[in-house]
């Protein structure tokens, strides 16, 4: 299994330090962290080797690992389209019902074959963060791990950071599971169909009325993200084609039909 990907990948959780006068010397060409609360994006082709396919029998000596990615930026912006507004505190994911949705899934902790969890949260910084560093810390309290990328030009993202750390953890564990929240068909629809191929479970989470290449794959699960049991505090103000009333409904513009012609006016005589 190839998963294109850049020179970089997010390094995962900081570990923590080593105990003092532990007399632990790092192997030489080793690269020393110092203990604190963040980690280095280390170089890919140190963590990760063509081909990621393992040989016959390496699960076994791998440790099995559900893994959850959160794509920030494509939740957000799906989640005001789908609304037709700017979400509130109200039309906001509930981080802690998600990760409790998620960590229930894998199963007994107790189990003999229980898998690792790790849940990472990706998104883009702008130059002034605002309320964001209250939002990261409360992910981090939740058990979060947080990429955090500076969004400085208007084309920066954090897509191939997301595939490549999902890379990085195929190939240092058995990875069981994949549930990655994204409606961003363009980044995931290949890669997440080439590890469920090869027996990864992987799970799909956004909104049905952007997230078309999961819900037509044969080889992905969907899940709406309202159908996350407390995902949100109260329903959103949506209609969804997949549960529509007995009767119909209407389905209100998101934008005012004079505005959008007034757009449309002006890029056609631009």
């Amino acid at each position: 299994m190839n998963l294109r990907r850049r020179a970089t990948a997010p390094a995962g959780p900081p570990r923590a330090a080593e105990p003092a006068g532990s007399g632990a010397v790092p192997p030489a060409g080793a690269t020393v962290v110092v203990p604190g609360q963040t980690v280095p994006v280390l170089d890919t082709s140190a963590a990760v080797t063509e081909p990621t396919e393992q040989p016959a029998g390496d699960d076994r000596s791998r440790p099995a690992l559900d893994l959850l990615i959160w794509d920030a930026p494509n939740i957000d912006m799906t989640l005001s389209t789908v609304i037709g507004a700017r979400p509130t505190a109200a039309s906001r994911p509930r981080f802690d019902a998600i990760a409790a949705w998620f960590v229930e899934g894998a199963g007994d902790p107790s189990s003999s074959d229980a898998p690792d969890v790790e849940a990472c949260v990706f998104a883009n910084i702008p130059p002034q963060p605002g309320s964001l560093q209250r939002w990261v810390e409360a992910l981090r309290g939740f058990g979060y791990s947080v990429f955090a990328r500076p969004k400085s030009q208007p084309d920066d993202d954090i897509d191939q950071d997301m595939l490549d750390h999902i890379a990085v953890r195929a190939h240092s564990h058995r990875l069981r599971r994949l549930v990655v929240f994204s409606g961003d068909g363009r980044n995931f629809a290949e890669p997440l169909e080439d590890l469920a191929r090869h027996g990864t479970e992987v799970v799909v989470v956004a909104f049905s009325e952007v997230a078309g290449y999961a819900i037509g794959s044969d080889l992905l699960q969907f899940i709406d993200i309202e159908d996350v049991p407390g995902a949100f505090v109260e329903p959103l103000d949506r209609v969804r084609l997949d549960a529509l009333p007995p009767d119909g409904a209407w389905l209100r513009p998101t934008r005012s039909l004079r505005d959008f012609v007034a757009g449309f006016t002006a890029r056609r005589g631009g």
